[in-house]
């Protein structure tokens, strides 16, 4: 069953990658405001200033051709296996995605 439900999960964000037109800009605040966030939730295991960790930096994430700020948001919305379920609030969700989304190169 947690297979089936990763596989429907990366289905989707495959699907949702192919319209980055949804892709927002990010405001200031929300892109320091998720960085605080993303420092305190996923700074444990993914690289946020610099320093190495046991999951993948965010400015890599930000780099993969697929991600947008749909595709970051169907995965943070599901479970993951090899990741903790944490429950975030849209806005933190938010700011998180602009955060990320920052971080990409032009």
């Amino acid at each position: 069953m947690q297979k089936i439900m990763l596989l429907c999960a990366v289905a989707a964000v495959t699907l949702l990658a192919q319209f980055p037109i949804f892709a927002q800009p990010a405001e200031t605040t929300s892109i320091s405001s998720g960085l605080q966030t993303a420092t305190r939730l996923c700074g444990p295991c993914h690289e946020i200033s610099g320093k190495p960790k046991v999951g993948p930096s965010f400015e890599d994430i930000a780099n993969l051709p697929s991600t947008t700020a749909i595709s970051l948001k169907a995965f943070l919305r599901s479970n993951h296996s090899n990741m903790p379920n944490f429950i975030i609030s849209s806005a933190d969700t938010d700011d998180v995605i602009a955060y990320i989304l920052s971080l990409k190169r032009k």
